[in-house]
């Protein structure tokens, strides 16, 4: 038979002070001497006991934990991104509760699952937001931060790397050293990340001169980048570079082009991804990519929910924080500044920022 669980006047009498003072001393925010807090958790530990979040935040309305919604767990992309949010998080005394949403499912039937929870705010990587709950959470007045993605014409924080001008990079290294046939992996094309960086990278090759670009989509998978790259190299006329808009499709894509294929990289193809996983420095890969700066992106993210947690009326922010592009072997690209910071290929490559 299970015992029975403590509670917070138990807790209390243990360590002779009020039940207030124990709750005070579960809440982060409430001030409590470091003499006191320190005998209200021996007494806590002794009796096995710990506070009902949920029924706190039943009774006040608002919890302590934050939402995070993820829609492509899958690429090795936002595991990493996840780890960062839950070490950041966690350090400042929040707590997570992780929504997952399948390949083709719709966010709008996740989020209200969520809210449910009372959770203080929402971030959301990975997946796209509708126009429709864009507005159900600003009447919600729930703190929400996009990650790695915007909503254009709607008021919600945002925060990405700056997608266009790393995809500008990219396309200019390029046509610096001589491609002048382009082939570009897409991801899906409703999102921001995909259409801004397809977006800018055909820009930038226009105002070299040079007009078509050859497309295929890899849904943003291994499989969809392995297959992309077939279809795109096999032509008469195959590109002599293939710029995919994430790392996890641009794997693929040197997997066909040197196994399906029988190409050499980069000597027939050079191979662009978008985002320094950690399998872009893999001996296998030693891929070129634009490196998204996830320790700033998460920190800057974190700060605009706390400050709107703290401030329902603060302003929002959308905020394009600059990549970097680490060079290795998997592209010919033009002339590398000298004064660009170089690290062995084993480790991350060398950057240029």
């Amino acid at each position: 038979m299970k015992s029975r669980k403590a509670t917070s006047h138990e807790v209390a009498r243990l360590a002779g002070v009020s039940q207030s003072t124990v709750s005070r001393a579960f809440n982060r925010e409430s001030a409590v001497s470091e003499e006191t807090l320190k005998r209200i958790r021996a007494a806590a530990n002794k009796l096995g006991y710990w506070p009902n979040e949920l029924a706190r935040s039943l009774i006040s309305r608002r919890s302590n934990m934050v939402g995070i919604v993820m829609g492509d767990i899958l690429n090795p992309f936002y595991p990493a991104v996840l780890a960062a949010f839950t070490q950041k998080l966690q350090a400042l005394g929040r707590r997570i509760l992780l929504f997952s949403v399948a390949p083709g499912a719709d966010i709008d039937d996740v989020l209200p699952q969520m809210l449910q929870y009372q959770v203080s705010g929402v971030v959301i990587t990975s997946a796209t937001l509708s126009s429709r709950m864009a507005r159900t959470i600003s009447a919600s007045a729930t703190p929400v931060v996009l990650f790695n993605r915007s909503i254009y014409g709607h008021p919600v924080n945002s925060v990405c790397c700056a997608n266009e001008d790393g995809a500008r990079d990219v396309a200019r290294l390029l046509c610096e050293a001589g491609h002048v046939r382009f082939g570009l992996v897409g991801g899906h094309a409703d999102t921001s990340t995909h259409i801004e960086r397809r977006q800018a990278f055909v820009e930038e090759l226009r105002r070299h001169g040079i007009c078509g670009v050859v497309e295929h989509s890899g849904g943003n998978t291994y499989e969809g980048g392995r297959t992309a790259a077939r279809l795109l190299l096999d032509a008469a006329q195959r590109p002599t570079a293939l710029f995919c808009i994430s790392d996890i499709m641009a794997l693929g894509a040197l997997d066909a082009t040197r196994y399906d294929l029988k190409l050499s990289v980069p000597d027939d193809v050079s191979i662009v991804g978008f985002d320094d996983i950690p399998a872009a420095a893999w001996p296998s890969y030693q891929l070129t990519t634009v490196q998204q700066p996830v320790d700033k992106m998460v920190d800057q993210a974190i700060a605009l929910l706390e400050r709107q947690i703290k401030d329902t009326a603060a302003p929002p922010s959308q905020l394009h924080i600059p990549g970097t592009i680490i060079v290795r072997t998997s592209a010919r690209l033009g002339p590398q500044p000298t004064h660009a910071a170089s690290r062995p290929s084993g480790e991350r490559g060398r950057k240029r920022g």
